[in-house]
């Protein structure tokens, strides 16, 4: 008898129960209204910034320094009251919400040091940037956008090259996958697909979250696969390898250098649409600060972040493409259509399965759990015919 895709699909779907779906719509549905909340804050404390003086102020102290210096000193002065003042809203949205859905087991204090030192990170890469981006929009004139998107992508180039090696180790343990049938299993997918051995490591991702989670970071040689401890402890065998065979998926179509073509796209037009409604923001926010004066950064960086929060369909849509074309290089390499609807079933707990399309396209950076189940089974009813033909 042939598989029927769609009633495979709901015999998977019908394995979480009501209560497991209201939960994940809950939560789901509390992540969308997180971003309006986000830009809300975002407004307030741009506007604390702002009407304190504080950057005028250490202006005022560092006028008889180099531009340059003055520059770096204002834009870190700027991220770390930033950050301070976001911190409470931080520490609901990433942490106590976490907490509340079961979604990490974190003490408050590691989330803590761990964010200092996400803060400290972004304050050298932050500042070092809008150094960059404040010496092009002086010495580029008009076209400093342009210029601005091209360092943007040597800026996210360079860090993808050097996060496996300096960034991420800070946060997570990486080691290689501890001797068991599940290793061999993952390390004979790296060989067959071309991927070094000394590149697949497990993560303890639980540290931070309870999600079942794997990735691909780096690039050229430092680019390298990992999976969560959460992957390797909740999933079963038939899972791991198609989870793997995902990752492996994402390493070999090359989905980081299309990420960042678009990035950098999508850079160069928010920064042209920035130099056209910065004024506007400024009078409203009541800077006197020009675009090319760091003063008026917190406007500047409040711009640039309502722009990329409104691109969010493109950056979503575009993830969605790699996620299937992942999945479907899953299917077709490790041949686990039961093993990786069985996975993506266990990610319903943190995104809720059965999210129509205008949500998906607006909100979703994956497709949804029984769209993915869904082409799992169309894949294993087209290749069962096929193989009894």
């Amino acid at each position: 008898m042939a598989l029927d895709p769609q009633t495979a699909t709901q015999a998977y779907i019908d394995t979480l129960s009501r209560e497991e779906l209201e939960l994940a719509r809950d939560y789901t549905t509390g992540n969308h209204w997180l971003i309006l909340a986000g830009l809300l804050v975002s407004v307030l404390v741009t506007w604390i910034i702002v009407r304190s003086g504080i950057l005028d102020l250490v202006a005022g102290k560092l006028a008889r320094r180099s531009v340059a210096l003055r520059n770096f000193l204002l834009a870190a002065v700027f991220i770390t009251v930033d950050s301070l003042l976001l911190l409470p809203y931080t520490i609901y949205e990433e942490w106590w919400r976490e907490v509340q859905y079961g979604r990490t087991n974190q003490p408050l204090g590691d989330f803590l040091a761990q964010g200092a030192i996400g803060i400290v990170l972004t304050i050298v890469i932050g500042a070092l940037l809008l150094l960059g981006i404040y010496w092009l929009i002086r010495k580029t004139g008009r076209l400093w956008w342009a210029w601005s998107g091209a360092l943007v992508a040597g800026g996210a180039a360079f860090l993808l090259l050097l996060s496996p090696v300096l960034i991420e180790p800070l946060f997570n343990q990486y080691e290689p996958i501890p001797d068991s049938d599940v290793r061999d299993a993952v390390l004979a997918l790296a060989t067959e697909a071309g991927v070094p051995q000394d590149r697949v490591f497990m993560y303890d991702g639980s540290r931070q979250s309870n999600n079942l989670t794997a990735n691909v970071s780096g690039v050229g040689s430092n680019a390298r696969i990992a999976i969560s401890d959460v992957a390797m402890g909740d999933a079963s065998l038939d899972e791991v390898k198609a989870v793997t065979g995902h990752e492996i998926g994402h390493y070999m179509l090359g989905h980081i250098w299309r990420a960042l073509a678009v990035l950098s796209m999508l850079a160069i037009a928010i920064f042209w649409l920035t130099a056209r409604l910065y004024p506007w923001f400024a009078r409203r926010f009541g800077t006197d600060a020009p675009l090319e004066d760091i003063r008026g950064v917190p406007v500047f960086a409040f711009v640039l972040g309502l722009l990329f929060t409104l691109a969010q369909p493109i950056t979503n849509t575009l993830t969605r493409i790699s996620e299937s074309e992942a999945d479907a290089y899953s299917l077709e390499t490790v041949g686990l259509p039961d093993g990786l609807a069985g996975a993506l079933i266990k990610t319903a707990e943190y995104r809720y399965p059965l999210a129509g399309p205008l949500e998906q396209a607006i909100f979703y950076t994956h497709p949804s759990v029984e769209s993915r189940v869904r082409a799992a089974m169309e894949w294993k009813a087209a290749n069962t015919t096929s193989s009894a033909e």
